[in-house]
């Protein structure tokens, strides 16, 4: 059991390596992908940011980047300490995991690209990370497309106990090791996704395997998690300047699609935003359905 994911070992037939790239900034060596609009039009394209949520990478948006290359260029990123990005040179510890910490980190992506994105599409806590970057004035795209979008602290005991718990197995390196030796056995793989409400076919349960069977991988998402604070962002949302689109999975197991009516609740009143419930899908929706969320994006940005 290898420690990291090694891009010439794991990577050898990752969806769309041919737009894969490497960048160094903020400290870490990331892993990008990158398409260009692929239809002729006057004056600059568009830019797409695509950002996964806790424990994905680039390959989430494996049917849906093609998809909306239609409209614009798009760029996704495996966050830091996922997939193919590095760790933080702090481990799981790092300011970096953060939600502020991660949101300055992409921002400062974003400027060795030379890239502004005019559209953000955000799955779970990479809609958080869209948002916290609009808030702190690191990005000022037309609207953030939230996608089971994880923006408030979970209730009861459950968030309670959620950041110290995380805390707790993130600060060993036995528990992403144990994980990892678990997730090689295809029954937990399922066990996970099924518990997501999504149903996936076998490259994409393929391509999870591959991610939780790492222990750096794995490392990565706890330490995301350990240091994760959603309280903060809740109370900052009634200063959000930036349209909000909510993209709902009725089966989510993982964000309670009720979350969705109480963002909508703390948003500034005028603020352009809206809900789209996707009956029968989970919270990978992007994954299951990407032709369904691709053509909602285009009717509400590029019609």
């Amino acid at each position: 059991m290898h420690e990291r994911l090694d891009w010439n070992r794991d990577g050898h037939d990752w969806p769309h390596r041919e737009a894969s790239q490497f960048i160094e900034a903020a400290q870490l060596r990331w892993h990008v992908q990158r398409w260009a609009r692929d239809v002729d039009a006057h004056g600059p394209a568009p830019l797409i940011l695509l950002l996964h949520g806790t424990g994905s990478s680039t390959h989430s948006w494996r049917g849906l980047a093609p998809l909306l290359t239609r409209h614009a260029d798009v760029l996704s990123l495996d966050l830091p300490g996922h997939g193919f990005t590095g760790m933080p040179a702090d481990g799981a510890a790092s300011p970096q995991l953060s939600l502020p910490g991660m949101a300055q980190a992409v921002s400062t992506l974003l400027g060795a690209l030379q890239v502004s994105p005019t559209l953000v599409i955000g799955h779970s806590a990479g809609a958080a990370v869209a948002v916290r970057m609009a808030l702190d004035g690191l990005i000022a795209p037309r609207g953030i497309v939230g996608l089971n979008a994880a923006l408030l602290p979970l209730s009861g005991l459950a968030g309670q106990l959620f950041s110290p718990v995380a805390k707790l197995m993130a600060g060993t390196s036995f528990v992403p090791r144990y994980f990892a030796s678990r997730a090689t056995q295809p029954s937990v793989v399922k066990r996970l996704i099924d518990s997501t409400g999504s149903t996936l076919d076998a490259e994409g349960m393929a391509l999870y395997g591959r991610l939780v069977a790492s222990p750096g991988h794995a490392a990565g998402a706890l330490g995301m998690m350990a240091n994760w604070d959603l309280d903060t962002l809740a109370e900052r949302l009634p200063r959000l300047q930036t349209p909000l689109d909510l993209v709902v999975g009725t089966n989510d197991r993982t964000v309670p699609p009720s979350q969705a009516d109480r963002v909508l609740a703390r948003l500034p009143s005028g603020l352009r935003s809206s809900l789209t419930m996707l009956p029968g899908l989970g919270h990978l929706a992007h994954e299951e359905q990407p032709q369904q969320v691709a053509e909602l994006v285009r009717q509400r940005y590029f019609s």
